[in-house]
């Protein structure tokens, strides 16, 4: 797999540029805000990701080696591909993605082509333990299964994760079932 290519740019097409490297053109996507900071004969380095698929090889560019590691946990979320992801970083930068992801905000993914609500919250809940913020809601113990299920329902509704772990922490803990603690979480919500 390429891991990175180096060498001057000597075409751009959108948001794909060919980086010549001893003189073999590599054709590279990147985000927009990369592709309009880049000029044609500009000497680049890009750190790689390489995405094979059955009928095409796609080189992917970051010029930081932070935001190519996003760019794969973005991509391990299901539903979400590489293009996809490749426009989050045209749309938001990289501190706007985890601060998005840390508190659950998924309107600042709303103008994302391809990116829907449901990918968004996806991405939330996916992300925000391997970007570091695992300790925000407690939700062990026997039922911890059925509390995942009313986290992602009150998500749905539009709430924060730091806003629901806070309900589900005040509410009665009697409540047996989802349905009842997520009654309960609105109710505390609504206040």
């Amino acid at each position: 797999m390429i891991g990175s290519v180096r060498g001057k740019v000597i075409l751009k097409d959108g948001n794909y540029l060919i980086v010549e490297v001893s003189g073999v053109g590599y054709r590279v996507l990147v985000s927009s805000k990369v592709s309009l900071k880049t000029k044609l004969d500009d000497n680049v380095m890009f750190y790689i990701y390489t995405h094979v698929r059955e009928d095409e090889i796609s080189l992917f560019g970051f010029s930081e080696v932070e935001d190519l590691k996003l760019f794969e946990n973005l991509i391990s979320v299901s539903g979400v591909g590489p293009k996809t992801a490749m426009s989050v970083f045209s749309f938001l930068t990289r501190d706007e993605v985890v601060n998005a992801v840390m508190n659950g905000d998924t309107t600042a993914f709303s103008g994302i082509p391809r990116l829907g609500t449901k990918n968004a919250q996806k991405i939330i809940i996916e992300l925000r333990n391997k970007l570091g913020d695992s300790g925000s809601l407690d939700l062990s113990g026997d039922n911890s299964e059925a509390n995942d299920e009313v986290v992602e329902a009150l998500i749905g509704f539009g709430f924060t994760r730091r806003e629901v772990g806070e309900a589900l922490r005040k509410i009665d803990q009697s409540a047996s079932t989802s349905e009842e603690k997520i009654k309960l979480a609105l109710k505390y919500l609504g206040k």
